[in-house]
C-alpha cells in the first residue's frame, strides 16, 4: 500500500471498497503495505479507495462452486482424503473448490488446473498424523522428467499435503490454513533419511506449473520444505503466512527451484531454517539433465522474523541463479540475512542479485556469501576446502554483481558482511552503498560462515578474501537512522 514502506506500515491507514454500482461493501484499517481482500463476488468491478489513491479492478469469472461438504467432506471424518478428492473432480474448468469453516483431518491430495481451492475465514486443512497409505512421487514419470525430488536431486518422496502437477491457472487462496502435519507423525525425527524408501513431504508442492497464485492462507508445521514450486513459471505469492517452529529441521518458508518469474510480496515467516531459498538443483554424479536456471525473482514488502537466512541463494544451485530483486522488507533475528552459499564441484552461476531499503535488527551476519560452503560427505574434504587455487572447469561456481543499497542493519553480533570466494573464482562485483550498522554490545564471537578455517569473529565490519568489495559501511554507536 506504501511502497516506501517496509512489511508492516508506520501508522494504520482507512480503506473502503466500492462496486461498480457506488456501494460501499468494505472497509477497515490496514496495518501491512499488502493488503488482502476477500468475501469478493466474481466477474465483478472494484474500486479500492486509500486517502485520494482509487485502484480499480474487475474479479475472475467463475464458473462454478462446489462444497467440499456436498462429496462427504466432514470434521467428523479421521480422512477427509477421498470426500475432498472427489470434490476436486467436481470442480468445473475455471471453477471454485470452497472449504468451509472447521477442521478437517486428510491424507494428500492432487489439484486440477483452471481452478480455484477456496479456505473460508476458520478453516484448515490437516495432514492425518500417520504416514500409512500416504502417497509417493517417484523420483521421475515416464518420460524421465523428475517428479519427486530431494535438496536438488530427484528422489522418491513423499507427497505434499496439497500437490500439483502441471497445473495452469491454478489459485490457493483465502484465510484458511493448510496445516502439513510436522508436529504429529514422526516427520521431524529422521530430517535427512529415507523412511518407507521416500523423503520427507513438503505442505504444498508445484510442479511444472503456469500462472499460479497462493494468497491469503497460512500454511504452518510442515514436514520439511513448506512450499516448494519447481520447474514453475510466472508464480505469485501474496499475503500468506508460513509458520513453523524454531526448531524444526530444514523447514525453510518458500524454496522456488528452477522456477521462472516468481513474484514473493508481502509474506510474513517464521520457520525452522531459511525463510526464502532459492534453488536450481544439484549435480549429482553423473546427473545434469535436471538443472535449469532459477531466474526473475522479486521478493518485496516481506517480514522474515526467525530462521537461519531470510533470502538464500544456494546452497542447491548447479544450475544458474540470476535477476533476483529484495526490497523493502524486514529482517528480525535471522542468523543471517541476505546469504549466497555454494562450493567446489556445484557449478553454476549466481548474478544480478540486488536487495535495496531493507532494514534488519538482531541478524547475526547481514550478508554472507560463502563459497566454501561445507555441504554434503564430502563437504569438509581436503579438495572442497583448500585455500589453494583449483582447475576451473564446468563444476566450478561463479558469483558475481552483487548489490546493497539503502541497508539498515542493528544489534549486528558477528560481521556486516562475511564475504568468502575462491581463489579460481574470486567473486566480483560486490557493490555495498548507504549501508548502516549498530551491534550488539551483548555479541559473542562465533564464526560467519559455514567453512573449514573461518575464525569465530564478534562486531567485525566487512571480511572479504577472494572477492571485489566495492563501498563501504557506516558503524553508529547509536541506532542508525532509517535509510529507507
Amino acid at each position: 500500500m506504501d511502497s516506501r514502506e517496509n512489511f508492516r506500515l508506520s501508522k494504520a491507514v482507512q480503506w473502503q471498497l466500492w462496486d461498480g454500482s457506488g456501494k460501499k461493501v468494505q472497509e477497515n484499517t490496514a496495518m501491512t503495505t499488502v493488503l488482502f481482500i476477500d468475501r469478493l463476488d466474481p466477474s465483478t468491478s472494484y474500486t479500492l479507495k486509500i486517502h485520494d489513491i482509487d485502484v480499480s479492478f474487475t474479479t475472475k469469472s467463475c464458473t462454478g462452486l462446489v462444497e467440499a461438504s456436498d462429496f462427504g467432506a466432514s470434521e467428523d471424518l479421521a480422512n477427509n482424503q477421498v470426500a475432498l478428492t472427489k470434490a476436486i473432480a467436481a470442480v468445473p474448468k475455471g471453477g471454485t473448490l470452497r472449504i468451509p469453516a472447521g477442521r478437517y483431518s486428510t491424507g494428500p491430495i492432487f489439484l486440477n488446473s483452471n481452478m480455484t481451492l477456496l479456505l473460508d475465514e476458520g478453516a484448515e486443512l490437516c495432514a492425518v498424523g500417520s504416514r500409512e497409505g500416504w502417497p509417493q512421487l517417484p523420483a521421475r514419470d515416464e518420460t524421465g522428467r523428475p517428479v519427486g525430488t530431494w535438496e536438488g536431486l530427484p528422489e522418491q518422496s513423499f507427497a505434499s499435503l496439497i500437490t500439483a502437477l502441471d497445473c495452469d491457472d491454478l489459485s490457493i487462496t483465502g484465510r484458511g490454513t493448510v496445516d502439513g502435519g510436522g508436529d504429529k507423525a514422526d516427520w521431524w525425527d529422521w530430517p535427512k533419511d529415507t523412511r518407507d524408501g521416500a523423503r520427507r513431504p513438503r505442505t504444498i508442492h508445484l510442479g511444472y506449473c503456469r500462472d499460479t497464485v497462493l494468497s491469503g492462507i497460512t500454511v504452518r508445521n510442515s514436514p520439511s520444505w513448506t512450499i516448494h514450486p519447481y520447474r514453475c513459471d510466472n508464480l505469485k505469492v501474496s499475503a500468506i503466512k508460513v509458520e513453523n517452529p524454531k526448531d524444526s529441521p530444514n523447514t525453510d518458508g518458500l524454496n522456488p527451484e528452477s522456477c521462472r518469474k516468481v513474484e514473493i510480496t508481502g509474506v510474513s515467516f517464521s520457520v525452522g531454517d531459511d525463510c526464502i531459498a532459492i534453488k536450481a538443483g544439484k549435480r549429482g554424479p553423473g546427473a545434469t539433465d535436471h538443472l535449469a536456471p532459477c531466474e526473475d525473482i522479486s521478493v518485496r514488502h516481506c517480514e522474515m522474523l526467525f530462521g537461519h537466512g531470510a533470502v538464500v541463494l544456494g546452497s542447491e544451485m548447479s544450475g544458474d541463479i540470476r535477476r533476483v530483486r529484495i526490497e523493502n522488507c524486514a529482517f528480525t533475528q535471522t542468523d543471517r540475512g541476505l546469504r549466497l552459499k555454494t562450493r567446489r564441484g556445484r557449478g553454476g552461476t549466481i548474478e544480478d542479485v540486488t536487495m535495496r531499503n531493507v532494514v534488519m535488527t538482531g541478524v547475526d551476519t547481514p550478508l554472507a556469501v560463502n563459497a566454501f560452503y561445507f555441504c554434503d560427505a564430502d563437504g569438509k574434504s581436503e579438495w572442497v576446502q583448500s585455500r589453494n587455487p583449483a582447475t576451473v572447469d564446468s563444476t566450478t561456481p561463479c558469483i558475481r554483481n552483487v548489490t546493497l543499497e539503502n541497508i539498515r542493519a542493528d544489534e549486528v553480533s558477528l560481521a556486516a558482511a562475511a564475504i568468502l570466494g575462491l581463489p579460481e573464482a574470486p567473486i566480483a562485483g560486490i557493490k555495498l552503498s548507504n549501508f548502516a550498522v549498530t551491534y550488539d554490545p551483548d555479541a559473542r564471537s562465533e564464526v560467519p560462515l559455514m567453512a573449514v578455517g573461518v575464525p569465530p569473529v564478534r562486531h567485525a565490519g566487512i571480511i572479504s578474501e577472494f572477492a571485489t568489495v566495492s563501498g563501504d559501511i557506516t558503524v553508529s554507536a547509536r541506532k542508525a537512522l532509517p535509510t529507507c
